[in-house]
């Protein structure tokens, strides 16, 4: 119930505090490319429950028929909005409308598309979807550089899915066993030192 309150609370928060940020930054992403301002996608959520995800555009808007799911090195899909945005996280704003809505947290594992999820271990599946998803998680943190890490892989879908994918459902039941408002405080902190330290990807 605590950690519910406090992402209501810093949810509206920081969207009436951004809401200037938020506006300018759709109007360029208007204005740089053609398409619309937000990527929608459907994401598996809370107990495998799909939603739709709210993220400002950052590639071409007909991305997913150019590729795949996976952003790979410095991919040639992304606008020139996007390529600022991306680093600095924040296409991630307006998740915090996903927040209010109930399907996501500030802080939890991040959710994936439908197809890497049929990927997951089948022991830590329903543990690692046991809490709401999150806009920030230590799986989020721990592969700040992941587009980098698939970038030197030779077959980055096989990278994702055997190397990364394992260690982020690891993390998430982790996530989903001390979940708490102190360790979610303590993620906040990390995520936001990590990128005024520039050390997104």
């Amino acid at each position: 119930m605590a950690k519910r309150t406090f992402d209501l609370a810093v949810a509206a928060l920081l969207l009436l505090l951004l809401s200037p940020l938020m506006a300018a930054l759709a109007a360029w992403i208007k204005l740089d490319s053609p398409g619309p301002v937000f990527f929608r996608q459907t994401r598996v959520g809370r107990h495998g429950v799909p939603f739709r995800i709210h993220k400002f555009r950052t590639m071409v808007a007909d991305a997913p028929r150019r590729g795949g799911a996976l952003t790979v090195g410095a991919d040639a899909r992304i606008t020139r909005a996007g390529a600022w945005l991306r680093p600095r996280r924040l296409d991630e704003l307006p998740q915090l409308i996903d927040v209010l809505q109930g399907t996501m947290s500030l802080v939890g594992p991040r959710p994936e598309v439908p197809e890497y999820v049929t990927h997951y271990p089948e022991g830590l599946r329903a543990q690692a979807l046991a809490t709401r998803p999150g806009i920030t998680s230590p799986g989020a943190l721990e592969f700040l550089d992941e587009a980098t890490q698939l970038a030197r892989a030779a077959d980055p879908e096989r990278e994702y899915i055997d190397v990364i994918l394992p260690r982020k459902v690891q993390l998430a039941a982790d996530y989903a066993q001390q979940a708490s408002l102190r360790t979610d405080l303590a993620v906040l902190w990390a995520t936001l030192r990590r990128l005024l330290q520039g050390s997104g990807s």
